[in-house]
């Protein structure tokens, strides 16, 4: 690993630091996964070796629960589920997710020693697994876990101790990574990552990671590449500064990231942003007429309840429900939350989704462009997750027939993602196609107004050249969130 060190953090433990100057959006290090299985939810939809969304995939003829995109991903995953195989085919059943990792885990150790590479810094061994921290009820969870593994492993060749195996489920606990789709849109799998696992938290870091799926496209497998994560910076990193990534999501008030962090993680964050209370003002903001602190309050309460609300009516799939619950909410927000509280945001993207999903692409974006402007006042300007939601609005707007709005957003978050995820990546791809298609169409519109509008409204007309946003809910699953693309 040229471009990073291991070396002491002092109060934070070890860490990883630049050994050279870095500029932004580039490629610090990439790393395979030491182990890493699907979502047991998803196990049937998404290919066990490169961690795509695929419409038709194919089984496993031995143990009837793996799937794969072909017999290319297959052969290039047999060392990884061949031990996985045979167990669960002897058990006649696979486990949950966690018990799966554990066991790849394990059995990649017994392979390699827990060390894969020369260029891993640790041995898995060597993780934190913070079994002593975590609470009676997690404790609980883990000695079932154990218990369950144990049976599972029975039909493996060495036996380990129930607190070995602890260790194991611990380290999974506090350091494996969600994968997500190669759309970045929903969360697939956990995998760990011995070396990702050494970048420190911050809240405002200097680095994020992407899942690059690889290739097996080329007939020559010697030109295939791995499933991979990249740890790319965000911004110009300086000689020896420490590289970081953040754990959970920014948007949400100091005091609740601090919880959240310490909950699932055992460390207090001290980070700049933490200490100073960077941007909780806006986070909680009321609207420019000043409502009292009790309004603000009361109105807050009341989102929340919506907020449940339309969380159901989503699940249940009533999406002219939730558009009636969200405008409702947004009725009693207006003039008492600002355009920045998390809970005005959160509503205000809920509305412009489900008014894209039902093709009220006008309506939808008014309320996204309100979407967008809010969360740049919060995100770092390179953040994953704001680029993906300027991408959305400016689809929206171009299918509200917005095309210089929409075009100027597709542009926006272009140069977000090229940082965030670089050039080669599916989400990049797409939008390098969507930019080329919406500045042919502006240039058409600069032209002449009215031949673009008619070509416009004839494309509406065919449903085939209609693009509608997803608005199904996304699986939910997250051990830890390092902004793996956006999910």
């Amino acid at each position: 690993m040229e471009s990073a060190q291991l070396f002491d953090a002092g109060e934070k433990g070890r860490g990883l630091r630049a050994t050279r100057e870095i500029n932004a959006g580039e490629v610090i290090f990439s790393e395979p996964s030491f182990s890493a299985v699907v979502f047991d939810s998803l196990f049937s939809q998404v290919c066990h070796s490169c961690f795509r969304q695929q419409a038709q995939l194919h089984r496993c003829a031995q143990c009837k629960f793996a799937h794969y995109c072909n017999r290319t991903c297959q052969t290039a995953c047999w060392d990884e589920h061949k031990q996985e195989c045979g167990a669960i085919k002897k058990a006649g059943t696979a486990p949950s997710e966690n018990i799966r990792l554990a066991a790849r885990v394990l059995w990649r150790i017994h392979k390699v020693s827990g060390l894969a590479s020369d260029s891993q810094l640790v041995s898995v061994d060597q993780l934190e697994d913070h079994v002593a921290d975590l609470s009676k009820e997690d404790l609980d969870e883990v000695n079932t876990d154990v218990q369950t593994f144990l049976k599972y492993w029975s039909h493996g060749r060495k036996q380990h101790s129930a607190e070995y195996i602890a260790h194991l489920f611990g380290i999974i606990k506090c350091n494996g990574f969600t994968l997500s789709d190669q759309r970045g849109l929903q969360a697939v799998g956990v995998g760990l990552f011995p070396n990702l696992c050494l970048v420190n938290h911050d809240c405002w870091p200097n680095c994020t990671v992407i899942l690059n799926h690889g290739s097996q496209t080329a007939v020559s497998s010697a030109l295939h590449s791995q499933r991979r994560i990249e740890l790319r910076a965000l911004r110009r990193i300086s000689e020896f500064e420490e590289l970081t990534v953040s754990y959970v999501d920014y948007l949400n008030v100091s005091a609740d990231r601090q919880r959240k962090l310490k909950e699932h993680f055992h460390f207090d964050c001290t980070c700049e942003h933490c200490r100073q209370r960077a941007n909780d003002d806006l986070m909680t903001a009321g609207a420019d007429s000043k409502p009292s602190a009790e309004k603000l309050k009361e109105v807050a309460a009341l989102s929340r309840e919506y907020l449940e609300n339309i969380e159901t009516a989503r699940v249940n799939g009533d999406y002219h429900e939730v558009l009636r619950l969200c405008l409702e909410c947004l009725q009693q927000q207006e003039d008492v939350l600002a355009d920045t509280h998390l809970l005005k945001l959160r509503v205000l993207s809920v509305t412009s989704e489900v008014l894209s999903f039902l093709k009220s692409f006008s309506e939808a974006a008014a309320y996204a462009h309100r979407m967008v402007e809010g969360y740049k006042k919060l995100y770092h300007p390179n953040n994953a997750q704001l680029g993906m939601a300027i991408m959305r609005a400016g689809i929206t707007h171009w299918h509200a027939g917005q095309i210089e709005a929409g075009h100027a957003m597709i542009c926006k978050a272009y140069g977000i993602l090229m940082v965030t995820h670089g050039p080669s990546h599916a989400i990049t791809r797409d939008l390098e196609s969507m930019r080329t298609q919406t500045e042919m169409e502006l240039k058409m519109f600069r032209d002449n107004k009215h031949e673009y509008n008619a070509m416009r409204d004839a494309a509406l007309k065919n449903p085939t050249k209609s693009v509608c946003i997803d608005f199904t809910p996304a699986a939910s699953q997250v051990t830890r969130v390092v902004c793996i693309a956006f999910s």
